[in-house]
C-alpha cells in the first residue's frame, strides 16, 4: 500500500513512490480471525489441496534434528537431484526462495534504469513489479484472447529490451501457448536479450502440443526457465523453486543470490519431491476432476471462464466481482478477484477437493440467484 506522508519516500529511489506491493491471498487463518467463522475454505492461491507427498514429509521429518545448522547455500544435494531429474549439468540450475526469487534474480542481474522488460496484458504481476523495483522501464503487449500475443510482443521488442517474460500457461488466465508457436518466438529475440518462460504449472498440462521449455536452454542460450515446488508438489509453504538455463547465465544469477535463499527444510523436501512421480500424478488427477467439476458448473449456471490449462480457472461474473468476492468471504468461501490484472468482473478460483469446490460452487450459485 502507498503512503504518500511516508517522509522516507523522499530519500528512497525514484521509482519506489509508484510501486505496489504483491497481494497475496488472504490466509484462512485472517478471514477466520475476522469474521468469527471455523470453517472456510481457500481457494485463491494455487495452492495443491493434497500438500506434501509422502517423500517430502519422510525428506522434512529427517531434518528436524539439523534446524540449529545453516543450510547449504550452495544447495548442492537439491541441485544434483534437479540436474538429474532434467539431464543437465548442476551448473545450469539457480535454486530460488519460490521461482517467485529467481525471477527477482533476473530482473536483478538484467534490468536497470534506462533499459525495458516485456511482458503481455494479464501476465503474472511479479513481472511488473520486478521490473520497476529495480527502476527499469516496463513495455506491456495487448494480450489476444486473454493470453501472449506473441506477434504483439515481438513489435515492442527493441535495443533496449534486456528481458522478456514469458508464463506458460499464464497465471491468472491459465491460457498457453504451442510448442512450435513459443520456439519460434524464441528464435526470434535478439541474443541481447534474456528470455524467461516461467513454467510454474506445467505439471498439470496435458495438451499433446505444449512445451517442456527445459528441453530448448541449449538452444537458446538467453533462455531461461523457471519452475517452483509450490503447485503440483504441494510445497507452497516452504517456498523453493529454481531456474534452468545456460550455466553462463546461472553464474550471473547467483552472483545476486543470496547465499542462504532456500532453507535446509525446502531444499531436503524439493529434492525428495522431485523423485515422487506417484503424488504428482495423484495431484493432477484430483486437478482434472476439480477441473470437470467446476466448468460444467459454470456451464450450468451461464458462468463464462477462460479456459484453463492450470490448476485454477477464472471466471467472468458480467459485472463487478468486488461485492461477490465480499459476499463469498462472508460464507467463508476465499477465491482470488484479479481487477489488479485488469480484469475487475472476474474471479480466479484455484481448484480444491471436491468438497472444497462444492462449497464454493453453492455459495456462488445462492448468490447469483438472490
Amino acid at each position: 500500500m502507498s503512503h504518500p506522508d511516508n517522509p522516507f519516500l523522499a530519500i528512497a529511489a525514484p521509482w519506489i513512490s509508484g510501486l505496489t506491493p504483491y497481494v497475496p491471498g488472504k490466509p484462512i487463518s485472517e478471514l477466520e480471525r475476522e469474521l468469527g467463522i471455523h470453517d472456510s475454505v481457500k481457494l485463491a492461491s494455487n495452492e495443491n489441496p493434497l500438500g506434501p507427498g509422502p517423500k517430502a514429509r519422510a525428506a522434512i521429518a529427517a531434518m528436524l534434528g539439523e534446524l540449529g545448522r545453516y543450510p547449504d547455500g550452495g544447495g548442492f544435494d537439491l541441485r544434483r537431484a534437479l540436474a538429474d531429474y532434467h539431464g543437465v549439468s548442476p551448473t545450469a540450475i539457480t535454486i530460488g526462495n519460490g521461482s517467485n526469487d529467481v525471477l527477482d534474480l533476473v530482473a536483478r542481474a538484467f534490468l536497470y534504469p534506462g533499459v525495458e522488460s516485456l511482458f503481455s496484458e494479464y501476465a503474472f504481476a511479479v513481472y511488473p513489479i520486478a521490473t520497476q523495483a529495480v527502476g527499469a522501464t516496463a513495455r506491456i503487449a495487448k494480450a489476444r484472447d486473454y493470453g501472449n500475443d506473441l506477434a504483439a510482443m515481438s513489435s515492442l521488442v527493441n535495443d533496449k529490451t534486456r528481458v522478456v517474460w514469458i508464463a506458460n500457461p499464464n497465471n491468472p488466465t491459465g491460457t498457453w501457448l504451442s510448442a512450435n508457436v513459443l520456439k519460434s518466438f524464441l528464435g526470434s529475440l535478439p541474443k541481447t536479450c534474456v528470455v524467461v518462460v516461467d513454467e510454474a504449472y506445467t505439471e498439470y498440462v496435458s495438451e499433446p502440443d505444449f512445451p517442456d521449455a527445459t528441453n530448448w536452454v541449449e538452444t537458446f542460450p538467453n533462455l531461461i526457465v523457471t519452475r517452483t515446488f509450490a503447485k503440483a508438489h504441494g510445497l507452497a509453504a516452504l517456498r523453493v523453486g529454481y531456474g534452468i538455463s545456460d550455466p553462463r547465465l546461472a553464474e550471473l544469477l547467483n552472483r545476486v543470490r543470496q547465499p542462504f535463499n532456500v532453507n535446509a527444510l525446502a531444499q531436503a523436501a524439493a529434492a525428495a519431491a522431485i523423485t515422487d512421480r506417484e503424488h504428482v500424478r495423484a495431484s493432477v488427477e484430483v486437478n482434472r476432476a476439480g477441473m470437470r467439476q467446476l466448468t460444467a458448473a459454470f456451464e450450468r449456471l451461464g458462468i463464462r471462464h477462460i479456459p484453463s490449462v492450470g490448476n485454477f480457472v477464472t471466471i467472468d461474473l458480467g459485472r463487478p466481482a468486488g461485492p461477490v468476492n465480499e459476499a463469498l468471504l462472508r460464507r467463508g468461501v476465499i477465491v482470488r478477484p484479479v481487477g489488479n490484472y485488469g480484469l475487475p468482473n472476474h474471479l480466479r478460483v484455484s481448484i480444491g477437493l471436491e468438497q472444497e469446490n462444492a462449497r464454493f460452487l453453492a455459495a456462488l450459485e445462492d448468490l447469483l440467484s438472490a
